[in-house]
């Protein structure tokens, strides 16, 4: 009972973290209906951005706490400046282009960032400093969870109700879900549709930090390929709980971080991509939507 438990609760700490980067993709894709392919190489510098910023910190004396708090500020505030540039220079020039000059433009983009941090910083692994301190209430149960696995469940659940009331009580939430229903209307209506789309991938690139900074830290080691993986298990996630919907990010985040850990803890490590793309094979052909997606009727 104790494993099962142990390989719960760790799949719940990956889950946590793919859903963060989750809702990137579906908060973009139900806006402009465009998949980001390099949103998982925004969390990845959000977590070099991290590292930097606390070695820089620790060497000039600050310990503790303070140093995850400004470390994971500044990569919030580094990796949306990214999220932001990518989507002027990159999308917004090819929004009324035919859908696969987008499609091919992000992973362009993609591919690009990749090698920009390569030849920035180095193709080995770097060790990331663990800045998430060890709390003594954690210690009767932190052979089963590690404080670091408790915070990045917390951060997670935080930054979802967070992110829910800023969709349904504030006047840029109202805006995002009228473009995402409607964006000619949305401009008739007054709604400034450029603004929206902007800080739609200003939120969602913020939250890929985030989780960057948090998983590199429960980790321990970050290089510039980390974005890449990250994002195509993402990606799945999203489309696990159904692209374009907020919760279903979170379910699939959650659902394909237990499937993960399960099939790591009873078959083998080496099945662990297998399971998860396996189960995204059988929602596509079982339920196209993703679980709490909606199947829509095209009239011809």
């Amino acid at each position: 009972m104790e494993y099962f438990l142990e390989l719960f609760l760790g799949g719940l700490t990956r889950g946590s973290i793919y859903a963060l980067i989750a809702l990137g993709y579906t908060m973009v894709y139900g806006i402009i209906q465009l998949i980001n392919f390099a949103h998982g190489e925004i969390y990845m510098i959000g977590a070099f951005t991290a590292l930097i910023v606390a070695n820089v910190l620790t060497l000039n004396g600050m310990q503790g706490i303070a140093v995850l708090v400004i470390a994971a500020v500044a990569a919030l505030v580094w990796s949306s400046a990214y999220g932001y540039t990518v989507e002027k220079i990159a999308y917004k020039p090819l929004r009324d282009a035919p859908r696969l000059s987008p499609l091919i433009s992000a992973i362009g983009m993609s591919i690009f960032l990749q090698n920009y941090v390569l030849l920035a910083q180095t193709s080995d692994f770097v060790s990331f400093p663990s800045l998430i301190p060890d709390f003594a209430f954690m210690d009767p149960v932190a052979h089963i969870m590690s404080s670091a696995e408790l915070v990045i469940v917390a951060t997670t659940v935080v930054v979802m109700i967070l992110l829910n009331l800023l969709i349904k009580y504030t006047r840029m939430g109202k805006a995002m879900r009228a473009t995402a229903q409607d964006k000619t209307m949305a401009v008739l209506s007054g709604v400034n549709v450029n603004r929206v789309i902007s800080t739609t991938f200003v939120i969602g690139s913020a939250l890929a930090a985030v989780g960057g900074v948090l998983i590199a830290s429960h980790i321990g080691q970050i290089n510039f390929f980390i974005g890449f993986i990250a994002g195509i298990k993402a990606f799945t996630a999203a489309v696990l709980g159904g692209i374009g919907s907020i919760p279903g990010a979170a379910l699939g985040g959650l659902v394909l971080g237990l499937t993960e850990s399960f099939a790591t803890g009873y078959v083998s490590s080496d099945y662990e991509d297998v399971f998860a793309f396996v189960l995204l094979v059988l929602i596509l052909i079982f339920r196209p939507a993703g679980i709490l997606g909606r199947s829509t009727t095209q009239k011809v």
